[in-house]
Order: C-alpha cells, then structure tokens, then sequence
C-alpha cells in the first residue's frame, strides 16, 4: 500500500486541482460538468473551503507530489446544516484503481469530527460502479435516489446521495 499524506490546500494548488477535475469529465462517471472548468471559475469554490471547518486537501506520496485531493463542502448552505458535509474526491488519472481511494475516504471518516461534521453524503452517479463500491466499503448507505436527473451525450443519468453518520 502506498503511503500517502494530506496537506490544505493553497491557492497555487488551483490549476492542479482544476486539471486533475477535468480529467474526469470525459468519462461521464464522475461529474456533471461536460465542458472543462476554468480556474477562475473554480476561485469562489476555493474560497468556500477553509483549514477549521470546510477543508479542502491535497494528497501526495512521501516525496511531495500530487496524487489528488479531496474536499468537504457545505451541504445546503443553511447554518441548521453545518454539521453535513459533502465529500468529493478526485485522484490523478495515474492514481486511479489503486486503492487510494480507499485511504483517502478513511482519513475522511476518521478526522470528520475534527471540523464538527457528523454527516458525511456522497453524490454520485448510480452508474459510477467504483465510487458507490468505495463508499458502501464504509457503510455509507443509499439516503436518496434521483432518477433521470442529468442528461450525459443524450443519456439520462441517476444520481444517488450516499449518507453515513459519523459517531
């Protein structure tokens, strides 16, 4: 198993974290976008994310370099809700299958109460085989479903939002 570690992330990390997001786009798995983003469209997102409550990491290997991140976003945006987080994860194209996935998701569950989260939810797509394989590995289970909700190159898509509470 590689041995990975987590730092936040810094604007300079932007254009990484852009490039490693676009990369997923083609695959029609991963996210709704279906054009690259650009990083001035990413900065209000960067923003939102902060080192106390809303963190927003980047994973490396021991010799510093970057094999993906990771980030907790505000569920909803009301203050009721401040203890939900959603958690996306993005690995670099050479990272991807490799059981990282699995490291990162834990590092998730085992400091989520650090930054008052009690409520980890997942989005993802009902066809994203691997992703709902990695959440389910950690007993997130299936909170909603949303048939038909996005259109992909003019195939309708399922998402559903996985859920795990975290004592």
């Amino acid at each position: 198993m590689q041995e990975i570690q987590f730092r936040n992330a810094t604007l300079e990390d932007l254009p990484g974290i852009v490039e490693i997001y676009n990369s997923t786009i083609p695959s029609r798995m991963v996210t709704a976008d279906t054009e690259p983003v650009s990083v001035e469209s990413r900065i209000q997102w960067f923003r939102e994310h902060n080192a106390d409550t809303r963190p927003l990491w980047i994973v490396e290997d021991k010799q510093d370099n970057t094999l993906g991140w990771v980030s907790f976003s505000s569920f909803y945006g009301r203050p009721a809700y401040k203890g939900t987080v959603e958690v996306s994860i993005y690995m670099d194209e050479s990272c991807r299958g490799k059981g990282l996935g699995k490291q990162v998701l834990g590092y998730c569950i085992d400091n989520a109460g650090k930054f008052g989260v009690k409520t980890l939810l997942g989005f993802i797509f009902l066809h994203n085989e691997p992703s709902l394989k990695l959440f389910s590995h950690f007993g997130f289970e299936a909170w909603g479903t949303f048939p038909d909700v996005a259109v992909l190159d003019g195939v309708e898509r399922t998402l559903v939002i996985l859920g795990k509470r975290i004592k």
